[in-house]
């Protein structure tokens, strides 16, 4: 298989209710063909739809963030309503006015489609569509371009089942053809070029078609199930898991009342401790001197830090002999 991709240039800057079918037909140097596939940055996509904010960029996050997965300074790491794992919710304040913000659409599968039904009406040829964004990859740095959006593409091809070369079965291997195809077209497009789209020419006629649109495949079917993922849990959600929570993943990224949340997770036997929430601090006093009351105040102290510091509980954590005493 050998491909050509290039860049559609001359574009220039895309507004909100811009015809994005229109710009692109009108700068195409040669006509598309059956089979092409024309990958679209996010970013028009989100400019054309008016998904731009003035407000501030944390706040527009918070609004954006369905769970947080991860944190680490002021990085945030969260579950957007699309359903996609990003830095900062995918929220951009690159390549768009000073003081603006552009969101990523909540149905990207369903903006490559409508864009592709526009396409093929106008151009009246069977072409894949494929909405790109840049995202970081877990254990390795640097970013590239993924699908967040596909329509009348085969996403994902599966060699489940089938030998290679030396004869051996193929199990669990499975090429991510959309997210391979959005990261070689950023390679053409780069970033600063103000190159939105790329058409890509040379792909097995029977991943592109009608077919797969029909059969809404989407970029959607790249989103590992959470109940597949090996690594679902952010650091604050295994916290919780190792400390015993019955909250189901997807719980809120800030809970109402982050410090009562602490306590409950000490999970304390009131027979041997009391815990009680003193100004800047969580207090932890043994009811007795016997070695089960001391020794269950040192285990709820440790978990009390613990999920202190996984819920950004500042509180100190106090430990006390015994009531009687008040040592």
């Amino acid at each position: 298989m050998s491909l050509t991709l290039w860049p559609v240039t001359g574009v220039g800057e895309v507004g909100a209710g811009d015809d994005l079918v229109h710009l692109l037909l009108g700068r195409l140097d040669e006509p598309l063909r059956d089979g092409d596939v024309v990958v679209i940055t996010s970013k028009i996509v989100s400019k054309a739809l008016g998904l731009v904010s003035t407000a501030d960029r944390e706040t527009v996050i918070d609004d954006e963030t369905v769970r947080v997965v991860a944190r680490r300074g002021p990085t945030r790491i969260v579950r957007n309503p699309a359903g996609l794992t990003m830095a900062a919710a995918g929220v951009d304040a690159s390549n768009t006015v000073p003081g603006t913000v552009l969101t990523l659409p909540r149905d990207p599968d369903g903006e490559a489609l409508a864009l592709r039904r526009r396409l093929q009406r106008r151009a009246g040829v069977e072409v894949g569509v494929v909405l790109s964004d840049t995202a970081g990859r877990a254990w390795r740095t640097g970013q590239t371009d993924i699908a967040i959006g596909s329509a009348g593409l085969k996403v994902v091809d599966s060699l489940s089942g089938t030998l290679d070369t030396y004869g051996n079965a193929l199990q669990v291997t499975e090429r991510a053809i959309a997210d391979e195809i959005a990261g070689a077209a950023e390679l053409v497009a780069g970033k600063t070029g103000r190159t939105p789209f790329v058409v890509v020419r040379g792909l097995p006629r029977h991943w592109v078609g009608d077919h797969w649109a029909s059969a809404r495949a989407g970029a959607k079917d790249l989103l590992r199930p959470d109940d597949e993922d090996m690594f679902g849990l952010g650091a604050r959600d295994a916290v919780e898991v190792a400390l015993g929570s019955d909250v189901p993943l997807g719980f809120p990224s800030a809970p109402p009342d982050a410090l009562e949340r602490v306590r409950d997770l000490a999970s304390a036997d009131p027979a041997l401790v009391d815990v009680e929430i003193v100004d800047d601090a969580i207090r932890v006093t043994a009811r007795s001197d016997a070695a089960d009351a001391l020794i269950e105040a040192g285990r709820v102290a440790e978990r009390l830090r613990v999920a202190a510091r996984a819920h950004r509980v500042v509180h100190r954590v106090e430990v006390r002999a015994t009531v009687a005493s008040g040592r």
